[in-house]
């Protein structure tokens, strides 16, 4: 007699665990609840940078304007007010969206909908995501209040130049990035998308100068 053929898999049994964990390019395997510093590339995070969109993608130009690309703008806005900080703060400024390789960009009325549970995720994340790379786990906060002063500017531009906000409305949830150096003036008024893989290499070009 023939047994019938055993049916696939396709799902989670009852005693298993649903699935915590990406694979990445480089091979790793990063458990999302419980990540490993051994786990983290710094490729895969340029690679997945790259490709996740601010503001859903709701902006000007032919390319997406990546996180990748915002990481590299909050981290010149850091250096151009804080020229004494050393290679270390300008790498932790560099690295401050860095969860975002896995877990996305959720615009921020989304992410106050989620609750706090989105946020222990995202800052145990970041903690390993700083130890792969010899950093505090913890940032400073000085540091912390002057990255999120600079993501505030950097959104600011993003708003008022990519994304179809006026200057009252982007002032309102911004602030008005008020006594900034000309020349990084000029350069955020300038802010554009970037192709993918240009991205994806200057983002690696900028963490190789700061890591040393």
């Amino acid at each position: 007699m023939i047994k019938p053929r055993r049916q696939s898999r396709s799902g989670p049994q009852p005693d298993e665990q649903p699935r915590a964990w990406q694979r990445m390019l480089s091979g790793r395997r990063l458990d999302l609840l419980d990540p490993s510093p051994l786990d983290i590339e710094i490729e895969d995070i340029a690679h997945g940078l790259a490709r996740v969109a601010r503001w859903n993608g709701q902006t000007l130009g032919d390319h997406a304007f990546s996180v990748a690309q915002h990481c590299l703008v909050v981290e010149e806005i850091v250096t151009a007010l804080n020229p004494a900080y050393p290679r270390g703060l300008r790498l932790i400024a560099l690295l401050h969206d860095a969860p975002e390789y896995v877990i996305g960009d959720l615009i921020s009325p989304f992410k106050a909908a989620i609750g706090l549970d989105y946020k222990a995720f995202e800052r145990r994340l970041l903690g390993a995501i700083h130890t792969r790379f010899g950093l505090p786990p913890e940032t400073d906060p000085h540091a912390a209040a002057a990255i999120k002063h600079a993501d505030r500017i950097a959104a600011y531009y993003e708003a008022t130049r990519l994304a179809g906000f006026g200057e009252e409305e982007a002032e309102r949830y911004f602030g008005h990035p008020a006594r900034l150096p000309r020349g990084l003036v000029r350069s955020l008024e300038r802010i554009s998308g970037w192709p993918t893989a240009a991205a994806q290499e200057r983002f690696l070009a900028r963490f190789a100068e700061l890591a040393g």
